[in-house]
């Protein structure tokens, strides 16, 4: 069983890697170009009320309006600006009695026994409709937009809205049918069905299940009918994941796949087979980039003005134990189309799989909507359908080819990355091309801005929209209002789509390839006038045109490091872009000496370790992009032999600590230090004179009493450390040690001689300069700036003690002499 449990691993890890070698390794893991985080976010709108979950929304932006549903709650809010307090709020909570009976059923009552608003849609002109969780037990209603308040009625909401808050749900109102999918029900029985609108209609449940334990993502309305020839009816696509149908083995059990199906508007089931049921449901594998264990997070449908150009974006997540891997494709609404077309799928007995159906396929074509072909065989809607195309339809609800992206390969591949939600926006450039950009929002709280060019995706930045990590849940676009929208857990943010603030010279600009910025000579911002799609400068296509002539970047500020012969200095040097690369240059033009073991380049800049006098100069750190070269930031180094005359040696030097550099102990914790020293110096003295006093008292035959005028007295008694001087009447010791003997002993006066003299405390330190010249060997580093007092030794001369002083103060020395220049901006080590 291992082994072949091994075996297919082994097979599925062979497959995997073969569909995503065909992109190249850098398309594989997309680098977003610049990062901006949570405090670098500007014109930031901001909502949140005493609730959570805002999830649903829905954006009229001919209106205006936002509407938000959350838990136990709608919202009305000015979609220029969320945060204005003009908002409008309906407060749909359940009592106590209803939560009472959510608990009774079992449920979560920090969950689940709460009212989540899970569909928000406009129904007509005046009212919305509005369905909500209702502690397990869903409800409707209709909301006057006017008025925005709760009704006194309710529809029951079982058949149109699922009771788990979280489970997988689509809604779409069309012609006042209202088109859901979700696992409905208690038992979460999955289903696709039409209410409001008779006839009622929902899949077939048997004898072979048209849906295995699907997950619902989304749902689309394509207007086929529009333009055509053939009559066609327009079609509501659903995209979902579920179990694996088409192959059987221990290793795909329970495996789930990505799905497309359709179903048509026009559908009334049929007139003895599949009564109330749909007749038109057809379903086809979507594939992305792995065959098996990558399933569908979102899709977003490009409405391209025409219905024969709709495109569908996609993120998907593939998952194998610790390995997770987004990808995002792109479908055409013309491939789907002709999936569909195809041949079918059929379920063998004998097998116990599905296999592709080879037989006779009888007329009408089964799973079709009603077209001008049929009206003219007198099919004018679905209950004149015969028995046999219905029965066909009834077993043969899967389509064998399966449905891939364009190009037959991925857009984008993000490692280690979950993408939650998806949404694109078609921007036209300054070049008058149309570019797709694609809002990617993640399961840690951030949102991945990326433009399509040419087949690929380059990620413009990533954007820390929410400072504690959460799940993006909901995304939308709003032109009208140049903004994007993002649903959370705790509230809905509002931020530019455009982001043009955050590109500050020319350069910048150009090699972000943001399609809503353009560079006009002195600013990075949004091309607003005819006059400024001329003037502007922008290269979508290579991203490295319209800086090299004519225009002028101003240089940065010179920064100036002089140190001693034999330090070390590090030339620090920020790149904005994760996607460049740091170039020195020395004096000019000269670049680093490779073969140099004193040069350091790294990520954060040029280190310069034990410097020599040659070292003196200028050192320019250029940022090279996409065949571009930027200057960042220039030094002037000069290295010294010695301290020139004049200076004032008590002044501190700022430091810079250096990722390998050893921890230097700050000047306002020399007082600590000699604190410390002198009270244990101190505490040690204190009890050397105790120690004196007692030995004092010694008696002739080691013994010292203490009377009072209680019996029973405590006796002191010296032990010997070899017991083997020990005598039966303990008369005789050795050594200084003290033992507790019960019992009286007489009094004895006090020794004439006087005790001797304590002995001296140790040396305190002769000077403190840039530190402490000795310490006891005892103190460790804590924490990166603070000292633990570990062991303290009683003889100051250990030979421990005394290379750690020698080694400190050899530091200390060299910090003394290390040259003081006025106004440094950065440190030097």
């Amino acid at each position: 069983m291992k082994k072949r449990t091994a075996y297919c691993f082994v097979v599925f890890c062979a497959i995997t890697i073969g569909y995503l070698s065909k992109r190249s390794t850098a398309d594989l893991d997309a680098t977003p170009r610049i990062t901006v985080t949570y405090n670098e976010l500007s014109n930031v709108k901001w909502f949140s009320d005493n609730v959570m979950n805002y999830s649903t929304l829905l954006l009229e932006d001919e209106n205006g309006i936002l509407y938000v549903g959350a838990r136990g709650a709608i919202f009305s809010l000015n979609s220029s600006d969320i945060s204005q307090r003009s908002r409008r709020t309906i407060h749909w909570e359940v009592n106590a009695d209803e939560t009472k009976a959510c608990q009774d059923k079992g449920r979560n009552n920090q969950t689940e026994c709460f009212n989540h608003i899970r569909l928000v849609q406009r129904f007509n002109e005046t009212h919305l409709y509005v369905c909500g969780t209702h502690a397990f037990s869903p409800l409707c209603c209709y909301i006057d937009v006017k008025t925005f308040v709760l009704p006194a009625t309710f529809e029951d909401g079982k058949e149109k809205c699922p009771y788990d808050p979280v489970i997988g749900y689509t809604g779409l109102i069309i012609d006042g049918g209202l088109y859901t999918a979700s696992r409905y029900g208690f038992h979460s029985v999955p289903d696709i069905r039409r209410n409001i609108v008779p006839p009622a209609l929902k899949t077939e449940a048997s004898p072979r299940h048209w849906l295995m334990d699907a997950e619902f993502v989304t749902s689309a309305l394509i207007q086929e009918s529009l333009s055509t020839a053939l009559g066609d009816d327009d079609k509501i696509y659903y995209f979902f994941n579920e179990n694996i149908m088409e192959e059987t083995s221990e290793f795909l059990d329970k495996t789930k796949v990505a799905r497309v199906a359709r179903v048509c508007k026009s559908d009334i089931g049929g007139k003895k087979i599949l009564q109330k049921k749909w007749t038109s449901f057809l379903k086809a594998r979507l594939f992305c980039s792995s065959p098996y264990y990558e399933t569908l997070k979102s899709v977003y449908t490009m409405d391209m003005g025409n219905w024969e150009a709709t495109i569908f974006y996609a993120a998907f997540i593939f998952q194998w134990g610790n390995m997770k891997i987004s990808s995002v494709c792109r479908y055409s609404l013309s491939d789907i189309q002709k999936v569909f077309e195809g041949p079918y799928m059929e379920y063998q007995d004998s097998s116990r799989k599905w296999t592709k159906y080879n037989g006779e396929v009888p007329k009408p074509r089964p799973g079709s909507c009603i077209t001008n072909e049929f009206r003219s065989s007198d099919y004018n809607s679905s209950w004149d359908l015969p028995n046999n195309v219905l029965d066909f339809v009834k077993l043969h609800p899967l389509v064998s080819e399966v449905v891939k992206p364009i190009g037959d390969q991925q857009l984008l591949t993000k490692k280690n990355m979950i993408y939650t939600h998806i949404a694109v926006d078609r921007v036209t450039a300054l070049d008058k091309e149309q570019y797709d950009v694609l809002f990617l929002g993640t399961d840690n709280g951030w949102i991945h801005k990326a433009v399509v060019i040419n087949q690929k995706v380059h990620i413009i930045e990533e954007i820390q929209v929410f400072k504690t990590p959460q799940a993006v849940e909901n995304v939308v676009i709003s032109k009208a209002q140049n903004s994007l929208y993002i649903g959370t857990e705790s509230g809905v943010l509002q931020i530019p789509l455009s982001g043009c603030n955050q590109y500050s010279s020319c350069y910048d600009c150009i090699l972000a390839r943001n399609p809503y910025c353009g560079w006009d000579g002195s600013t990075c911002r949004e091309p607003l006038t005819h006059q400024d799609w001329v003037q502007m400068t922008q290269d979508m296509q290579n991203g490295n045109r319209g800086c090299l002539n004519g225009t002028y970047e101003v240089p940065p500020m010179k920064k100036v490091r002089t140190i001693l012969k034999g330090d070390d200095v590090l030339l620090q040097c920020d790149l904005r872009s994760n996607l460049a690369k740091p170039q020195w240059f020395v004096n000019g033009s000269d670049p680093l000496d490779s073969g140099d073991s004193h040069l350091r380049v790294g990520i954060d800049g040029l280190l310069i370790t034990d410097a020599l006098l040659e070292h003196s100069g200028e050192y320019s750190c250029y940022s090279e992009e996409n065949g571009l070269d930027a200057i960042v930031t220039s030094y002037n180094v000069s290295v010294l032999l010695e301290l020139p005359k004049g200076k004032i040696y008590s002044e501190s030097t700022p430091i810079v600590q250096l990722p390998t550099a050893a921890p230097q102990a700050s000047s306002k914790l020399e007082f600590v230090y000699i604190s410390i020293i002198t009270i244990l110096g101190g505490l040690c003295l204190v009890l050397s004179i105790v120690l004196v006093f007692i030995s004092c008292q010694k008696k002739r035959k080691g013994k010292y009493s203490t009377t009072n005028s209680r019996k029973n007295a405590v006796e002191l008694q010296t032990v010997s450390s070899n017991f083997k001087d020990k005598s039966e009447e303990m008369n005789n010791y050795s050594d200084g040690c003290l033992q507790i003997i019960p019992g009286e002993a007489p009094t004895c006066p006090p020794s004439k001689l006087n005790p001797p003299p304590p002995p001296p405390p140790p040396p305190l330190p002769s000077e403190f300069t840039n530190g402490i010249s000795t310490l006891p060997n005892m103190l460790r580093k804590m924490n990166g700036n603070s000292y633990m007092l570990l062991r303290q030794n009683d003889e100051a001369s250990s030979p421990l003690y005394n290379s750690f002083t020698e080694e400190l103060s050899k530091i200390l020395e060299k910090r003394k002499h290390t040259q003081l220049v006025e106004k440094l901006d950065e440190s030097s080590v």
